[in-house]
C-alpha cells in the first residue's frame, strides 16, 4: 500500500474521476471508485473521501448548498486551482497519467473510438489529444447533469449529447470546461 499522503499524480487522476462522477454517486460502492482504488492501491473509502474533498472546493456545489468533505489538504486545493482554470490540460494529463498507471495506451482508457483516431503520422498526437478532451468533456457534462437531458429529462446515455454553450470554435479556453456544457438529448 502507498503511504497515506497522496501524490500529485494520484490527485490529478482522482480529480478526473471527480469531474465524471455526479455528487450523489461519490460513495464506496460506486464501481468506478472501486476500480480507481485498485489502480491507485488505495481503499474505495480513501478515494471517495478524496472526491468529497474536491467537492468541498466546487463552486457549483456550493451554489446548491452542498459542502463536500471539510478536511481537504492544501495539495487538494492546489490541484483544484491549477486544473480548474485549465480544463484542456486536466483532461489530457489526467487521462495520460491513468493510462500510465494501467500500463495501457491513452486511447485505450479514454473512451475514444478507434475509428475516430488517425491512421498515420504526425497528426496523431494532436488529434488524439483533441479526441480525449472531447471524451472528457462529454463524460463530465453528462455527470454534471446526472446523465439526463436538462430539458426533457431523458436518461439514455446513448441518446445524450454534451453541447457547448459557447461554441468550441469561439472559446478555446473553455472547450472542455464542463461548466460550458449542457446535457441535451439528440432526438429533440
Amino acid at each position: 500500500m502507498p503511504s497515506n499522503i497522496w501524490t500529485r499524480e494520484e490527485l490529478i487522476i482522482a480529480f478526473n474521476l471527480y469531474c465524471k462522477t455526479p455528487f450523489g454517486k461519490i460513495h464506496i460502492h460506486n464501481p468506478e471508485i472501486i476500480s480507481l482504488a485498485k489502480v491507485l492501491r488505495r481503499t474505495p473509502s480513501a478515494v471517495s473521501w478524496k472526491l468529497a474533498n474536491f467537492a468541498s472546493l466546487d463552486p457549483s456545489l456550493k451554489k446548491r448548498n452542498i459542502a463536500g468533505a471539510t478536511h481537504g489538504s492544501k495539495v487538494d486545493a492546489e490541484v483544484w486551482n491549477e486544473f480548474n482554470s485549465d480544463w484542456n490540460r486536466l483532461s489530457f494529463e489526467s487521462e495520460k497519467l491513468l493510462a500510465q498507471k494501467l500500463g495501457k495506451q491513452i486511447e485505450d482508457v479514454s473512451d475514444v473510438e478507434l475509428p475516430d483516431l488517425p491512421k498515420t503520422g504526425m497528426e496523431r498526437d494532436s488529434l488524439v489529444k483533441i479526441r480525449i478532451n472531447q471524451s472528457f468533456f462529454r463524460r463530465s457534462v453528462l455527470a454534471a447533469y446526472n446523465f439526463q437531458c436538462c430539458i426533457t429529462g431523458l436518461e439514455i446515455p446513448e441518446l445524450l449529447n454534451a453541447s457547448h454553450i459557447i461554441p468550441w470554435s469561439k472559446d478555446e479556453e473553455n472547450r472542455v470546461n464542463p461548466r460550458n456544457g449542457l446535457c441535451l438529448n439528440a432526438i429533440q
